[in-house]
């Protein structure tokens, strides 16, 4: 059985407790492939948590260098799987972008722990030109530690599988603006960018983002693309996201639980 947005299925499971086994129904989070095109040339498959597919896809083009900028998007619909009946597929409509097809049908492939192969080079992002992050952008330590439980609040499909991934985006003052979940932390991160490219709202230069789990490579890269000067997370970064951080001079926040956190890149953001 599957839930009316898509994003849970209840399934029957048998648990072990206290020396005995009962048969119950679990919730589990739902996984299934999406496919973007360009025009009707097949461009990448993402595993996701259906939902919020066109964000999604617009998120993906801007945070992976395809759109240089949120107009270059002309419009995003959903095409149904003719072989399935699913509504698996997003057609992207660009209008001055200019890419070379078959080089990224080699270079992109998503899945759902990975995030995106192949473009983990952190001179590639350099080599994008992409706008400064904002260097008057301030947040309070009191703020940053409000934002778990904000976000928390706002994980319905996470409180029923425990199996979903988060990113919520805030104002300086702690607002949370907009929540999106999905099995890949990278994919929430793009339905995050993909609204404010739908909603030109874009750059972010006024924003917080936190992620639930760590703050990764393809994290920081897609921050840095939406223009976010600041990112959090619950637990911690890599290795390659700190250098790509102080590189880029984002900020970067890690292990944010409570009232404590570690500052990685760009403290003086924190005020």
């Amino acid at each position: 059985m599957r839930s009316a947005r898509n994003s849970i299925e209840i399934t029957e499971v048998i648990e072990w407790r206290d020396g005995e086994q009962h048969r119950v129904s679990d919730y589990l989070a739902g996984e299934e492939p999406l496919e973007i095109r360009i025009g009707a040339t097949p461009l990448t498959v993402t595993m996701r948590t259906p939902g919020h597919d066109l964000e999604l896809a617009a998120g993906f083009l801007l945070t992976e260098g395809i759109l240089e900028r949120p107009e270059q998007l002309a419009g995003v619909r959903t095409v149904t799987n003719e072989k399935t009946g699913k509504q698996n597929i997003i057609e992207a409509k660009l209008t001055d972008s200019e890419y070379d097809s078959e080089q990224m049908q080699r270079n992109f492939f998503a899945a759902s722990s990975c995030g995106i192969c192949g473009k983990t080079s952190i001179e590639s992002i350099r080599q994008r030109g992409l706008r400064e992050l904002n260097p008057g952008f301030r947040v309070s330590p009191e703020v940053l530690c409000s934002l778990s439980d904000k976000m928390r609040g706002d994980q319905a499909a996470f409180e029923k599988t425990g199996g979903l991934h988060a990113a919520g985006l805030f104002t300086p003052a702690g607002e949370l603006l907009e929540v999106r979940e999905d099995i890949g932390r990278h994919n929430a991160v793009d339905k995050i960018v993909g609204w404010a490219v739908l909603n030109k709202r874009l750059p972010l230069a006024e924003h917080i983002l936190l992620v639930s789990g760590r703050g990764g490579f393809e994290i920081a890269q897609k921050a840095i693309a939406a223009g976010i000067p600041v990112v959090a997370s619950v637990s911690a970064p890599s290795s390659l996201a700190v250098r790509l951080a102080r590189e880029l001079r984002l900020t970067l926040v890690g292990f944010l639980r409570g009232s404590r956190f570690v500052i990685y890149s760009g403290a003086e953001r924190v005020a």
